[in-house]
């Protein structure tokens, strides 16, 4: 299993977006849906080390929706509703492809 890197995660999560979107997007943003993604994992208990985790332990809809509530909060995200599913499939897709 290779490890997973931020600078790979937000390299496919960009290519998710169409180019303008992209643009509008930096880096960071990006950085703090891969945190809001693995803080709410650690708050479903998949990062417990005894925690046999797959692809089917992981709600993919309840973590869109989190990631949702979050992003809405931030009032300067740049990052639209509907831009979230695609970026947070394709990290997720990153996880599966360290596997």
């Amino acid at each position: 299993m290779k490890e997973f890197d931020e600078k790979e995660a937000v390299k496919a999560m960009r290519q998710t977006l169409p180019p303008e979107a992209s643009s509008r997007c930096n880096d960071d943003e990006l950085l703090n849906i891969i945190d809001i993604i693995w803080d709410w994992y650690e708050d479903q208990g998949l990062l417990d080390i005894d925690a046999e985790a797959d692809d089917d332990d992981v709600n993919v809809d309840a973590l869109v929706a989190h990631v949702r509530k979050m992003i809405a909060k931030d009032k300067l995200s740049p990052i639209h509703p509907d831009e979230i599913e695609p970026i947070v499939a394709a990290e997720l897709q990153y996880e599966q492809s360290l596997i």
